[in-house]
């Protein structure tokens, strides 16, 4: 066994490699960035090794440089995690030739796997369904016409080298297939720097649904049931889960054989994951092989009980695997959500700056979190904005699902925003609930983006039962401070309102012992919780239900999140709540006349010219954001007067790029 490796990576799939290798009794090296200087990871390893400047194409991407530092350290292999190199096949090459282990697949397999064109070639060869299409990248934007037009839209635009949802654009028509093909293009070279590209049909309604393989080097290969990664957003996952609640044992074993058989002719070894696109009918045909370790892998492991960091490690290190297919079961449910710095409201758009303040929720064996952040960690433009995986187990989907909005409601993050409302309202979704899942589902339940979640009546309850909480134990800290709660053995009522969003509510709060009543409209809601002003979480039960609601104080003011609720709550005293209705409210500015930028980024085109005539959903802008383009259109027609930017600007959040008449 190796006594020490290197981690060709950063954040949380770092981290989680260093946890496994520490748990084997392997000392670990960690490579950073000077952005990463202070990154968990770093702290987190034996040792750690500069290796560039904040760009990943200056730091992470190197591959001479992070061979150096393993040589400089004595480590004897390499673990790339996933993302940057860890499907380079030049980089696998690299480290064998330098004399170490490449903790991953041969090269061969992933020069075999990472071409998209290239794979599926292979993948039919091995009697493995495939999507219709071209095995071939497209010339020129006539000829993608032509071969659509024969395929029949709809039709899936892919970047020939790589994954991850970036180079991919979905038409349905030519004129979208026009629009698409350029911007699919630019996407693949700044990704992967390929821009070749080719296109397959699109399945309808389509489930994506994926294998996990392992396999050593003697050929040995299993396969390790599936996961189901439906829930995504402009093609990157959001939430995965396993089993998935589509197959049955008949399409598992198929599925899994099949990709097996493709590992098997590939001579493949280490874990991989054979990706496939499925129809509501269980129909499956293949979609590409991802030669690394998945963003997803920890709901494998908690359902099948297999480390699989532990397992590629083994396996370079030239150890047979010891498991057998057979041995292979499911282990209850497990989901994941992937928490992101973004802004759901703006379109979910990344979101940069520090964590001034983080507590995760307390973890067991049935809740996990995944992560390479902590309290004072930058989120930064440079990389992917994933700031944690946050998975539940459960006997059952259903107990699976509770588990994880239970753990995202006591989730604290501050100092940016992040979609973990988002993610708790489509846990609780009826759709999700049920298991009707597809690649569209945000894109239909959600066709006008996210604005927060539905103040129901029962969320109603908890938020006003927690705001009347509260404030009872703050003005009970005010009477203790001030001398006038001496000789009080329960509080008197208080009587408030409570104004949430900008509706107000009376409510009457009234200490009894252990616990506080709240009454509101006529019922009488008990709270129990040991909540003290400085908590920034309010753990406890209103009417006997477990809760954990988010506390964020500004002075006079609350702001509550529970269950992707995120809303401002002032509570007063009824004179004071009748004089602030009196105040005059201050009118917002008109930004119509300006198109501001809704993300951090730089400049990749802009399309039009002062003077330009505009129609409502015309192209204006295109700004890169984490390497993902994102086109701005005109919200309405007008007349461009002034473009205050230009290409290869850098811009922040709610910077003017141009003004209209």
């Amino acid at each position: 066994m190796f006594r020490k490796i290197l981690i060709a990576n950063r954040g949380e799939i770092a981290c989680r490699v260093i946890r496994s290798a520490k748990r084997m009794g392997i000392k670990t090296v960690a490579v950073y960035s000077e952005a990463d200087v202070d990154g968990l990871h770093v702290r987190l390893a034996d040792e750690a090794v500069l290796i560039g400047k904040p760009p990943a194409a200056e730091s992470y991407l190197k591959a001479d440089a992070i061979i150096a530092a393993a040589k400089q350290t004595s480590a004897e292999a390499i673990h790339p995690g996933f993302g940057f190199l860890s499907e380079k096949a030049s980089f696998a090459e690299a480290v064998e030739k330098a004399g170490l282990v490449f903790i991953g697949p041969p090269a061969k397999a992933i020069a075999a796997m990472g071409d998209k064109i290239e794979s599926k070639k292979l993948a039919r060869a091995a009697g493995v369904s495939t999507v219709p299409g071209v095995d071939r990248p497209i010339a020129d934007l006539d000829e993608a016409a032509k071969i659509a037009a024969g395929i029949g839209y709809p039709v899936m635009i892919k970047a020939a080298a790589g994954g991850g949802g970036k180079g991919m654009r979905l038409a349905h028509s030519e004129t979208e297939l026009r629009e698409s093909m350029q911007g699919a293009i630019n996407e693949a070279t700044a990704s992967f720097g390929d821009g070749r590209v080719f296109i397959e049909k699109f399945i309808v309604n389509p489930r994506h649904i994926e294998i996990q393989v392992l396999a050593d080097r003697t050929g040995h290969t299993i396969y390790l049931n599936e996961r189901e990664c439906s829930i995504q957003r402009r093609h990157q996952k959001v939430i995965e889960e396993a089993p998935s609640p589509l197959l049955d044992a008949k399409t598992r074993k198929a599925m899994g054989e099949q990709a097996v058989a493709l590992a098997k002719a590939v001579g493949y070894h280490s874990a991989g994951t054979v990706e496939f696109v499925a129809d509501q009918e269980r129909h499956f045909y293949f979609l590409e092989m991802n030669t690394r370790l998945q963003v997803e892998h920890p709901v494998t492991e908690m359902t099948t009980g297999i480390d699989l960091v532990e397992q590629m490690i083994r396996v370079a290190a030239g150890e047979k695997l010891a498991l057998k297919q057979a041995d292979v079961k499911i282990d209850g449910w497990a989901i994941e959500a992937r928490v992101y710095a973004e802004d759901p409201a703006r379109g979910f758009v990344p979101s940069i700056g520090r964590l001034i303040g983080y507590r995760e929720p307390p973890l067991d064996a049935t809740l996990r979190i995944d992560t390479g952040v902590e309290e004072g960690a930058e989120i930064s433009m440079f990389y992917d904005p994933m700031v944690a995986k946050v998975i539940a187990h459960g006997a059952t989907r259903d107990q699976a699902i509770d588990r994880l909005r239970d753990g995202l409601d006591g989730y604290y993050v501050r100092g940016i925003l992040h979609n973990i409302g988002f993610l708790t309202e489509v846990l609780g979704h009826a759709r999700f609930r049920e298991g009707r899942l597809s690649t569209g589902f945000i894109a239909e339940e959600f066709s006008e983006g996210y604005g927060g979640a539905a103040l129901t009546p029962d969320a109603l309850k908890v938020i006003v039962a927690v705001a009347g909480t509260v404030q009872h134990r703050l003005q009970e800290r005010a009477m203790k401070i001030s001398g006038q709660a001496r000789g009080i053995k329960a509080t008197p009522s208080h009587e408030h309102s409570i104004e949430v969003g900008a509706v107000g509510h009376k409510v009457s709060v009234v200490a009894h012992g252990a616990h506080i009543v709240v009454e509101h409209e006529g019922q009488a809601i008990t709270v129990e919780s040991a909540w003290t002003p400085a908590d920034k979480l309010f753990v406890g039960r209103v009417d006997g239900r477990p809760v954990s609601v988010q506390v964020d104080r500004n002075g006079t003011k609350l702001r509550l999140a529970w269950r992707g609720i995120d809303l401002p709550v002032m509570v007063r005293s009824r004179r004071a709540a009748k004089l602030a209705a009196r105040m005059p409210k201050k009118k917002p500015p008109d930004l119509s006349r300006f198109l501001l930028s809704p993300m951090p980024g730089l400049v990749v085109s802009i399309p039009v010219h002062e003077g330009d005539v505009i129609k409502a959903g015309q192209p204006l802008a295109v700004v890169d954001a984490m390497k993902m383009e994102n086109v701005l259109r005109a919200e309405r027609d007008g007349r461009v007067s002034k473009i205050r930017t230009a290409k290869g600007d850098s811009l922040a959040v709610d910077q003017v790029i141009m003004e209209f008449e």
